[in-house]
């Protein structure tokens, strides 16, 4: 269902994009891929600089590869940018190479908090990197395997999947009630 017809006129101004795009590799590991891009929907001046940035003209593009395996364990990343505005943007290239090793299965937000946080890194790498974990947990049954009196890891992790839910009275039906062990 759609949202509802907005009940004021308005004038678009700023537009993000996001795509996830994941690939199997002939080598048993996965890449996952993001890119986000910022763009104005009318024409602004320039906050830094003299003349004006026209509609459409990236203001962040920006590219991420992250090469997991099956445990969804960083095996190599890459990244670029294509369009930032400041020209120290780039430096925080770098330190993208931190997350190699951390796992997007638990902890994600944490591993990127601490190895990308304030100026370590930058604020349009992390949101994509975030969201990249919910790419890679769509692409990879395998990282969600467990044992057979152990739910999958999802459930519990959103209304959907509610352990006293629907959705695991329909597809899990041995978990309904089910509570992970050291929670109240």
């Amino acid at each position: 269902m759609p949202l509802s017809a907005p009940a004021v006129a308005r004038q678009p101004q700023h537009i993000r994009r996001t795509h996830f795009h994941s690939f199997v590799r002939e080598d048993g590991l996965w890449d996952i891929e993001g890119e986000l891009l910022d763009t104005k929907a009318v024409d602004i001046p320039f906050v830094n600089r003299e003349g004006i940035r026209k509609a459409g003209d990236p203001i962040h593009h920006m590219r991420i590869r992250v090469t997991v395996d099956t445990q969804l364990v960083v095996q190599s990343i890459e990244a670029a940018m294509d369009a930032h505005p400041l020209g120290g943007c780039p430096a925080a290239l770098a330190s993208m190479q931190k997350m190699v090793g951390c796992s997007m299965a638990r902890g994600w937000r944490k591993s990127i908090e601490a190895n990308l946080g304030s100026v370590a890194g930058c604020t349009h790498m992390r949101e994509l990197l975030q969201s990249m974990a919910t790419a890679a947990f769509q692409s990879i049954v395998g990282a969600f395997s467990t044992q057979p009196n152990e739910p999958p890891r999802y459930l519990g992790q959103c209304k959907g999947w509610d352990f006293n839910g629907a959705g695991v009275a329909e597809f899990f039906p041995q978990f309904v009630g089910y509570r992970k062990p050291g929670t109240p």
